[in-house]
């Protein structure tokens, strides 16, 4: 029935447009530093079976296929890609992360039950009391909560994540601390809050905390950060497959419509 046809094609619109729409957040982000971009998933959906497949008739025989119809398609759901983004020169408290990890943020238990967030943007700062925050709007702090106040001269951060601080007249470089990093067994399982940020949920599993450059850690890059890993041109290109797709799904509507008419009117 055509009716069955207008169900399919209207759940591929919905589908579509739930598609375009990560599309889109991606190409806005495309510029958004440790920003991961992410694709939809999709699966069909239940299917009306008229004639299951291996009866057999009075003489024996067995019916080689059955007789399925599909009910559409939905998004089971959004997938993020954590390939790295290139390094780009920053300043000389951006850090960059060669491999593997997060860097641990301070945030508010209403964002994360643990208190801590997650993110590969290293586009780092110093708030009003020395600590080494974020530079957001919200200026979230470092859980590793790293202060470096007085009079600095110099700030070297190596591969491990030591920071040494340099001040004027002293030779002896002062320890500053040390960065941590996280990683988690299913970083697709994580949850996106907004800010670069991440929180670790049950399809994530725990965090797992380490150091730089030890196990599977990746290494400190002092003065460079991340930038976003969207590729502009294939985004352009499954948005354009996701207009066609579109169209071909509202051409079924139309012949749909067509057919319906055309049943609606026999009895003229």
């Amino acid at each position: 029935m055509a009716l069955i046809s207008l169900q399919s094609a209207a759940s591929g619109l919905s589908a579509l447009n739930t598609a375009l729409d990560v599309i889109a957040n991606n190409l806005a982000n495309v510029n958004t530093a440790g920003f991961k971009s992410s694709r939809a998933n999709f699966q069909d959906l239940l299917y009306i079976e008229r004639s299951q497949p291996g009866l057999r008739n009075a003489n024996d025989d067995q019916r080689p296929t059955g007789l399925q119809v599909g009910l559409g398609v939905k998004v089971s759901g959004t997938q993020h890609d954590f390939t790295a983004g290139n390094p780009i020169k920053g300043n000389k408290l951006d850090i960059y992360i060669q491999g593997n990890g997060f860097l641990r943020v301070q945030v508010q238990d209403a964002l994360s039950p643990n208190g801590t967030a997650y993110t590969r943007a290293g586009q780092l700062a110093l708030n009003s009391d020395g600590e080494l925050v974020l530079a957001t709007d919200q200026g979230r702090r470092l859980a590793d909560t790293i202060t470096i106040d007085g009079d600095v001269e110099d700030v070297q951060i190596d591969a491990g994540g030591n920071i040494l601080i340099k001040r004027p007249g002293v030779a002896q470089l002062e320890d500053g601390g040390r960065l941590t990093l996280a990683n988690f067994v299913n970083p697709w399982g994580l949850s996106s809050v907004g800010e670069n940020l991440f929180v670790d949920t049950e399809a994530s599993g725990p965090p797992i905390e380490g150091e730089p450059g030890t196990d599977s850690f990746g290494t400190i890059l002092q003065g460079y950060y991340e930038s976003s890993n969207v590729d502009p041109t294939n985004e352009l290109i499954n948005m354009i497959r996701v207009q066609r797709a579109f169209e071909m799904n509202s051409n079924t509507i139309r012949a749909a419509d067509e057919v319906l008419r055309s049943v609606a009117q026999l009895r003229r």
